[in-house]
C-alpha cells in the first residue's frame, strides 16, 4: 500500500512539475476576432413561410381576441377551494375504533 502511494506521489509531483513549466509569465494581449462584413448591407434572403408549407394566408381584418368573449368558466378562488375540501374532510366518516398500543 505504502508503495502504491509513493509510486501515485511521485507521478503527481512529476505532472505538476510538467505543467508549471509550460506556462509563460508574459502578459499576452487578447485577440479578439473581427468580422468585417457583419453589418455590411446585402441583400436580404428570400422569404420563407412558417406555418405548413405557404398554407398560411393572413387578412386584412382580423378580429381581436377579446371580441370572442371569455373561453371558459372563470377560476374558483382559492379561499373556495380551501373551505369545500375543509367541509368534504369533516364529512368524511371516522374511524370508530383506535387502537393505543398494538403488539406487545
Amino acid at each position: 500500500m505504502k508503495t502504491i502511494f509513493v509510486v501515485l506521489l511521485m507521478l503527481c509531483t512529476a505532472s505538476c512539475f510538467a505543467q508549471y513549466g509550460s506556462i509563460s509569465a508574459q502578459a499576452q494581449p487578447i485577440a479578439i476576432p473581427d468580422h468585417p462584413q457583419h453589418a455590411d448591407i446585402h441583400e436580404m434572403a428570400q422569404e420563407r413561410p412558417i406555418v405548413g408549407g405557404g398554407t398560411y394566408v393572413v387578412a386584412q381584418g382580423e378580429r381581436p381576441l377579446y371580441e370572442f368573449g371569455p373561453v371558459g368558466p372563470p377560476p374558483t378562488p382559492l379561499g373556495d377551494v380551501a373551505r369545500a375540501y375543509r367541509k368534504e374532510k369533516q364529512a368524511t366518516k371516522k374511524a370508530e375504533i383506535v387502537f393505543e398500543k398494538q403488539g406487545s
